[in-house]
């Protein structure tokens, strides 16, 4: 009976849980034709309601623009080569240094999905067993991709998901922070409200924060899959 019940426990891997959730969420051959998404969105901060624009590109171009008091401020721009963002003191575009840049590189394999074609990127899945999330029955599957540098040492890059086990999609995803002001503590987001957009799913409701406190709210108000973008907004401005 023992062996019986181990086999049954094992039965669901970690690999059929993330087939189920590409099916569920539009099917892989989508997944991998995918070659950018662009989001709208509005980040609730402190009560301040702020207009968000996101891009992501397959080629790794990036960018995040906020639109505060009438000025763009932009965060995680990526031409391929440069990262830079918007100095909140200065105002001005500044370069990030080379190690946040090179780990930023790694980061942009992960479009449009971390475990799309996971093996193929180096990356490894472990399912952990399931754990209820705010009521909901999730497996538990531990992510590690290749590690990132912090003040040029190598450190694990590891991710914790929850997939919805009636629904299988990502409900969480928790991981350590490794440098700055929250270095030691726990980043955590929750995705919710999937919602159809060209046969595909995706969460339209995020919250982002630190384990334990109250997150910052994010509330998807357009997705458009494919867009078209000007290679000249992903650009370090050369203009003094």
């Amino acid at each position: 009976m023992m062996m019986v019940m181990s086999f049954a426990t094992q039965a669901q891997t970690a690999d059929e849980i993330l087939s189920k959730y590409f099916e569920n969420t539009g099917g892989i051959a989508k997944w991998q034709a995918l070659q950018g998404i662009k989001m709208s969105a509005i980040l609730n901060q402190m009560g301040m309601e702020i207009p968000l624009t996101m891009i992501q590109l397959r080629d790794g171009r990036q960018a995040t623009v906020a639109t505060f008091q009438g000025k763009e401020i932009k965060q995680g721009m990526y031409d391929g080569t440069t990262l830079w963002s918007t100095n909140f003191m200065t105002m001005k575009a500044e370069k990030s240094d080379a190690e946040s840049t090179e780990n930023f590189k790694l980061q942009t394999a992960d479009f449009p999905d971390p475990f799309l074609d996971y093996q193929k990127k180096g990356y490894k899945v472990e399912l952990l067993g399931k754990e209820t999330v705010e009521g909901t029955e999730c497996f538990k599957i531990k992510l590690t991709k290749k590690p990132i540098k912090v003040d040029g040492k190598p450190e694990d890059n590891i991710t914790i998901y929850y997939f919805d086990a009636n629904d299988f999609v990502p409900v969480m995803a928790e991981s350590e922070i490794k440098s700055g002001q929250g270095k030691g503590m726990t980043s955590q987001s929750k995705m919710s409200d999937y919602t159809e957009v060209n046969g595909m799913l995706f969460p339209f409701t995020m919250t982002q924060g630190i384990k334990g406190g109250p997150g910052q709210p994010i509330t998807i108000t357009g997705i458009e899959l494919n867009p078209k973008a000007d290679a000249a907004m992903f650009a370090f401005p050369t203009d003094k």
